[in-house]
């Protein structure tokens, strides 16, 4: 199986990286290990701060993997795909720890939720961002509490309404997705570095009682989102989408 999930551990911060050759999509045994890593850091006492991030310099994610979308067969096996985004969300909720994110390019869809449910995001001017879902024939319904939290409902409306239409790093930044954007990686990477070390000198139960502040009223969020992967799993099967995901396969 393609792509990986690394985690790296440093004086009390914890890096996950994810990777995929498919522009970092998210196929569902990475998202299992994703979740999975995510929960290791936030159990495991030697680490303070979770940095989320991805590899590569062009996308941060591209959602779903459409090659595995093509291949579901009935209503469980896409229930059980979509749910692989819902249990990362609910892994960056539960997390005790903090769970920044670092966007360095574009965001499609699930790469969107996922920047969303993270409790801090900083980007580049090139993170422009998009949810595409409603071309394919379903709707971002999985993601979609994570982004209107962070965005608002109109916002994100907007976003999933316009499935074709990008919209620009500051733009994310003026709804509330990003707290900052910078016009570089490496400039990125250098406030990414100041600001986690400033955050490591603070109190970790602060921290943790800021982390359940952050979500209160969350807490239906594993019935929530398990309904709507259910609906995910119910419109992925109609002809629209599969004709939809087959037109986009034979242009790539």
């Amino acid at each position: 199986m393609e792509g990986h999930i690394q985690t790296e551990i440093k004086n009390g911060l914890a890096t996950i990286e994810f990777f995929h050759p498919a522009q970092n999509s998210l196929p569902g045994h990475l998202l299992s290990a994703l979740a999975s890593a995510i929960e290791d850091a936030g159990n495991n006492d030697g680490v303070m701060l979770i940095l989320l991030k991805s590899a590569g310099d062009r996308t941060f994610c591209a959602g779903a993997s459409f090659t595995e979308l093509a291949g579901i067969k009935d209503f469980d096996e896409g229930k059980k795909f979509f749910l692989g985004f819902a249990n990362v969300i609910n892994a960056i909720r539960t997390c005790p720890k903090i769970v920044l994110s670092r966007i360095q390019g574009k965001a499609v869809g699930g790469g969107v939720g996922i920047a969303a449910a993270c409790d801090y995001s900083m980007a580049t001017q090139y993170a422009s961002i998009r949810l595409s879902e409603l071309a394919v024939g379903i709707g971002p319904f999985v993601i979609g509490p994570a982004v209107e939290r962070k965005i608002g409902l109109s916002a994100f409306s907007q976003m999933a309404l316009n499935a074709g239409e990008w919209q620009t790093a500051e733009w994310g930044k003026q709804k509330g997705l990003f707290t900052e954007v910078f016009d570089s990686i490496q400039q990125l990477d250098a406030y990414i570095e100041h600001f986690t070390g400033e955050l490591l000198l603070k109190n970790p139960q602060a921290l943790l009682s800021l982390k359940k502040v952050f979500w209160e009223g969350t807490s239906h969020w594993d019935q929530l989102l398990e309904a709507r992967a259910e609906e995910s799993g119910r419109l992925i099967l109609s002809d629209f989408a599969k004709n939809a995901i087959h037109s986009f396969l034979q242009k790539v």
